[in-house]
């Protein structure tokens, strides 16, 4: 499989702690890739580097071949790697419709010359209101899409931020534990719903998450982190066998 995204020896230093300690992985187009490990080994912190939301400290990060390192997390929202947080990071006094469309690129309406003229950007903005309601029904979420945002459980916060990725039209999806705080039913959906985005609409994803037991029924392949190093990777069946990986988790 074509490599979409790309790590080569990614290093990041938070003054004499080395957070992430040469890194190198790849992320097959169209893959759902887990990336997992015991808290505090690196994996949120890897996640802020390819956003570009944390500058490296070394190394070199590729998107369809093209280098990101040093882009801003906004110009490598733009290239298409959009991201969910640990906590949803949403505008909670807003509408879940609202929230949905605030991602939008490139509006024609936020530009002065054309603000003042509803003709030259009507069409436009109608469009995205139905690529919202299509985001939305993709997470089965429009029937709160007149919610405010705080109003949801948070099951359902999770899935606005993964509806809001979709209308920045990703490529690459990096979701930082989709599950977390999430009743067992509802996660095992998140999931399903996870694989759907893949299949309608070709997006690649890396998903960090520590709930195994639903991460190994959906994943591809899975990379394995320990103290900021890469401590095995492989498919689903190996990493479950894996020894080491059983030590560093559960003490075997």
């Amino acid at each position: 499989m074509t490599p979409l995204l790309e790590l080569k020896n990614l290093r990041k230093d938070f003054g004499g702690l080395r957070a992430v300690d040469d890194v190198s992985l790849t992320v097959p187009e169209g893959a759902i890739v887990g990336l997992i490990g015991p808290n505090g080994s690196g994996k949120s912190t890897l996640i802020n580097l390819i956003a570009g939301s944390t500058d490296l400290s070394a190394g070199q990060v590729l998107f369809a071949s093209q280098d990101i390192s040093d882009l801003p997390s906004d110009e490598v929202f733009k290239l298409g790697i959009a991201r969910g947080y640990q906590e949803p990071a949403l505008y909670f006094k807003m509408t879940v419709l609202d929230n949905v469309l605030l991602p939008v690129k490139d509006q024609r309406g936020e530009r002065p010359w054309y603000a003042p003229w509803r003709r030259f950007w009507q069409h436009e903005e109608n469009a995205h209101a139905e690529a919202a309601v299509q985001a939305l029904e993709q997470v089965q979420l429009l029937q709160h899409y007149d919610t405010l945002a705080s109003d949801l459980s948070g099951g359902q916060m999770k899935l606005l931020e993964i509806a809001r990725c979709l209308m920045g039209r990703p490529k690459l999806l990096l979701l930082d534990e989709p599950t977390a705080g999430v009743a067992p039913k509802l996660a095992y959906e998140i999931f399903q719903q996870i694989v759907r985005l893949r299949d309608d609409y070709g997006i690649t994803l890396l998903i960090v998450e520590h709930r195994l037991e639903i991460l190994f029924d959906f994943a591809d392949y899975v990379y394995v982190m320990h103290l900021g190093s890469l401590l095995a990777q492989g498919e689903v069946d190996e990493i479950a066998n894996d020894a080491t990986v059983r030590e560093v988790y559960f003490g075997d």
